[in-house]
């Protein structure tokens, strides 16, 4: 089908596009700048450079391009990320100002499928892997905004009269040109062991590859499948368990130990939330309803074999 991409230059941009062309389908892809434009028409996209906010604008390039398909790829976050300093203001606006003015878009395109990124580590904590019907972050949690404009993002693309909407929880990413991959802010840190175990570890991620993601999204894209997906791998795993592991697979030493107290007047709230609290998410709706499959079934072999 033809589709729309908005978000073609970023992370999750990059390794969709050719898995798009490979698979039959015409991409058109927006961007921020003429020099990413100039690498999409290379790869072999039609290039739009076009202001997410900017609703006139981003309705009249979907229109002009009358796609079957609608893909939101954006987002707005630093290199890297500091829990305590970081403002998340800019990727919050994105996914409730952005999502907004793209759905109008593919609605008024007459475009039949919107595909969406979401995040799979804003669930409440608890005990085993969270399926999508489990509640998200409290509203008073250190994440408060962020849960809502992801829960917001979600309800746009899957309940928007005349789209057929899915919204994609992705785990976190690893792999090029993401903060675990080569060269990313997370590979430094632990690099320079300044990514520590805190208190007991217990904190659970879910992680996922960049081009399982990538495939995820073809899958959902390709389907008729309505409502939220976890686009994570098979083994959700505690900080205490993955980090040693992810520092020995890239030649680092092992992560500090810091006490909870410590990690909390470092990092703040959120450093203790993502590192202690934190609750991984199961992906066997993904996998049932979308026929997905992760071609890296655990960060244990993605870690050390996959793509970085």
């Amino acid at each position: 089908m033809k589709v729309f991409l908005a978000g073609a230059s970023g992370v999750i941009g990059q390794r969709l596009v050719p898995q798009l062309l490979e698979g039959g389908h015409e991409v058109v892809g927006m961007t921020r700048s003429e020099d990413s434009a100039a690498r999409l028409r290379a790869a072999g996209v039609e290039p739009v450079v076009c202001d997410a906010y900017d609703r006139e604008a981003v309705v009249a390039a979907v229109v002009a391009a009358r796609p079957e398909g609608v893909i939101h790829q954006l987002t707005s976050l630093p290199a890297r990320i500091d829990p305590r300093k970081t403002d998340f203001g800019p990727n919050n606006r994105i996914r409730t100002e952005g999502t907004a003015n793209l759905v109008a878009a593919a609605q008024a395109s007459g475009a039949r499928r919107f595909v969406a990124q979401g995040i799979a580590f804003m669930y409440r904590p608890g005990s085993g892997p969270a399926t999508e019907e489990d509640p998200v972050t409290d509203d008073s949690g250190p994440y408060e905004e962020t849960a809502k404009a992801n829960t917001e993002l979600e309800r746009r693309s899957t309940t928007a009269v005349g789209l057929s909407g899915a919204a994609l929880r992705f785990g976190y990413f690893y792999g090029p040109g993401t903060a675990f991959g080569e060269g990313g802010s997370q590979f430094t840190d632990v690099g320079r062991r300044r990514f520590p175990v805190g208190g007991d570890g217990g904190g659970v991620w879910s992680f996922v590859h960049v081009d399982d993601a990538a495939a995820a999204t073809v899958a959902a894209l390709e389907s008729t499948v309505t409502g939220v997906f976890n686009i994570v791998d098979d083994e959700p795993a505690p900080v205490r368990e993955w980090l040693p592991e992810y520092a020995k697979s890239i030649g680092a030493k092992p992560p500090r130990h810091v006490p909870v107290w410590l990690l909390r007047l470092v990092g703040g709230p959120r450093a203790v939330a993502t590192l202690v609290h934190q609750r991984g998410a199961s992906n066997a709706k993904a996998k049932s309803e979308l026929g997905w499959e992760p071609r890296w079934p655990s960060w244990r072999q993605g870690f050390s074999e996959a793509p970085r």
